[in-house]
C-alpha cells in the first residue's frame, strides 16, 4: 500500500504555483451552506457535502483496515476497503501515479515517459508517475480514477483523498504544478457529483488555490516535522488531518496544533495493529 513520504518541496512548488490557477468561476459561497458543510464550487453545480469533523480523533488506515480504536471518529481507508460503521470515513485514492507493479493496468500512452522513453518513477515507491500533460490525458486518467470515486460513493464514504497531488515535483521537471490542479479540478467535480467532500493531499504550495480546485478539507503528512500545519490552515482553517511519523515530528504537532486539528501518529508503512511495527498515538 503505497504513502506518500512528505518532501520539502516548498521553494520549488511555490515557484510553479504562480503560473495561473485562479478561477472567477470556482469561487464558493459559504453563506448559504449550513453548519458542517463545504459548498460546491459553481462550476461543480451539484450538492453540499459534509466535510470530516474538525479535531476528531482521526485513524489513518490506508495500510490495511481493522476495528478502529475506542474514541475514533474518523478513519481514511484504501477504495478496495469497506468504510467503518458508524464513523466519518475517508477514500483513499492513488490518483496520479500507478500502484507499484500495477503498470499493466494502464494504457502505455498513459504512463509518463522520459525523452528515452523510459517509465519516470517516484524514486522512493517506485510507481509510475501518469502522464497528465494533455487535457486529453489528463480526461482518460479521470475516467478511470473516478471509476474507484463512484465506488468509494457506492460503499458510503463520505470523502476522498487522491494521493500524490505533488508528483509533478517528481517528474523531472516533465510535469508542471498547472496541470496538477488541473487534473485536481477534474477529480473534485467528479467526488461532488457523488456527493463526497474531496481532500487536498498533502502539497502545501498549492494550499492557496484550494478553494479555485474545488477542494474541501486538507490531509497533511508530516506538516509537523516540516513546520508547515500553519500553510494548511490558511487555506482550510481547522479542517485538516495531520499524520505524522516520526517523535519529533508528532510533539510539535501536538504542542503547536493538538488542540485545533486531527492529530495522529502512524508507522510508516501504516500498519496493522497485528504487526510488530504498528504504531498509533494521538495528542
Amino acid at each position: 500500500m503505497h504513502r506518500d513520504r512528505r518532501r520539502p518541496y516548498r521553494a520549488l512548488g511555490a515557484a510553479l504555483a504562480a503560473t495561473g490557477l485562479l478561477l472567477a468561476a470556482a469561487q464558493t459561497s459559504s453563506a448559504a451552506a449550513p453548519a458542517g458543510t463545504a459548498p460546491v464550487v459553481e462550476n461543480h453545480a451539484v450538492q453540499d457535502v459534509t466535510l470530516p469533523p474538525a479535531h476528531a480523533d482521526f485513524d489513518y488506515q490506508i495500510g490495511g483496515a481493522y476495528t478502529p480504536p475506542k474514541g475514533v471518529k474518523a478513519v481514511s481507508r484504501d477504495h478496495t476497503a469497506k468504510p467503518a460503521d458508524g464513523l466519518y470515513n475517508i477514500c483513499y485514492v492513488n490518483a496520479f501515479q500507478a500502484q507499484r507493479g500495477a503498470e499493466g493496468q494502464w494504457d502505455e500512452d498513459l504512463l509518463l515517459r522520459d525523452a528515452n522513453g523510459k517509465i519516470v518513477y517516484d524514486g522512493d515507491w517506485h510507481e509510475a508517475l501518469l502522464d497528465i500533460r494533455t487535457k486529453e490525458k489528463r480526461e482518460r486518467i479521470a475516467a478511470k480514477v473516478g471509476g474507484w470515486i463512484d465506488d468509494c460513493a457506492a460503499k458510503g464514504f463520505q470523502a476522498v483523498e487522491p494521493d500524490n497531488y505533488d508528483s509533478y515535483t517528481r517528474s523531472k521537471k516533465l510535469l508542471t504544478a498547472s496541470q496538477a490542479q488541473s487534473f485536481i479540478r477534474l477529480l473534485s467535480a467528479r467526488a461532488h457529483e457523488n456527493g463526497l467532500a474531496i481532500g487536498q493531499k498533502n502539497t502545501s504550495e498549492l494550499a492557496e488555490s484550494a478553494a479555485a480546485n474545488g477542494l474541501d478539507f486538507a490531509v497533511a503528512e508530516q506538516c509537523g516535522q516540516y513546520d508547515e500545519c500553519d500553510e494548511y490552515t490558511e487555506a482550510f482553517g481547522d479542517e485538516v488531518i495531520v499524520i505524522e511519523y516520526t517523535d519529533e515530528g508528532f510533539a510539535n504537532a501536538c504542542e503547536k496544533w493538538g488542540d485545533q486539528l486531527s492529530v495522529v501518529r502512524r508507522d510508516e508503512d501504516v500498519s496493522t495493529p497485528d504487526k510488530a511495527e504498528y504504531v498509533r498515538e494521538t495528542c
